[in-house]
């Protein structure tokens, strides 16, 4: 079984006052840099500016800029190759270590995926483990992926999912969200880069 990493890294950061998300640093490093981090050691396609190139990344580019997240993932889909799994990540979880290590061990077996539920109850579709050959039909069974909502992409795939408990999909939105996970880790005694 191979697995890749896909992590999206292309959004406006519009409620981050229009910044580079992936460049805003946390911890003293660029909020990619903690997704990278949890997926060394897999092939990784980026969706976004050439900005988040690293050594061992591949970078592609949505069409158009901008297109939304199910265009950016179809776009790592067509980079992608031929692979079993791969890890869907939002490039703003500073805790991406964390959502590995509470799913790498999880089988996807006859289900297409396996993703966090946050503590609200809410599904972390970017938070999770898929069947690359179920990413790509659905994304074929769109009429067209610019524009396109992760809810219409995975609304008929058959998710397990399983419940966040260790805040591993806390992200990073605003300023505030900024301000708060900062101060937390500067507090906390566990180490935010943690691997698996």
């Amino acid at each position: 079984m191979t697995t890749a990493a896909i992590v999206l890294a292309g959004g406006r950061g519009t409620r981050l006052g229009g910044v580079d998300k992936a460049a805003v640093k946390v911890g003293g490093r660029p909020l990619v840099d903690h997704v990278y981090a949890a997926v060394d050691g897999f092939p990784i396609v980026a969706v976004g500016p050439s900005s988040v190139h690293r050594p061992g990344v591949r970078v592609v580019r949505e069409a158009p800029p901008f297109g939304g997240p199910v265009a950016a993932i179809a776009a790592a889909l067509d980079a992608l190759g031929d692979t079993d799994e791969t890890w869907l990540l939002a490039c703003d979880l500073p805790r991406a270590d964390r959502i590995v290590g509470a799913l790498h061990a999880e089988a996807i077996g006859d289900d297409d995926g396996v993703v966090l539920i946050d503590r609200d109850g809410r599904t972390q579709w970017l938070a999770g483990r898929y069947r690359v050959a179920a990413l790509r039909d659905a994304v074929a069974a769109l009429p067209d992926v610019v524009g396109a909502s992760m809810r219409q992409l995975v609304g008929g795939l058959r998710l397990r999912t399983v419940d966040d408990t260790v805040e591993a999909s806390v992200d990073i939105d605003t300023r505030d969200e900024l301000r708060a996970f900062d101060d937390l880790a500067a507090h906390s005694p566990r180490t935010e880069d943690s691997h698996r």
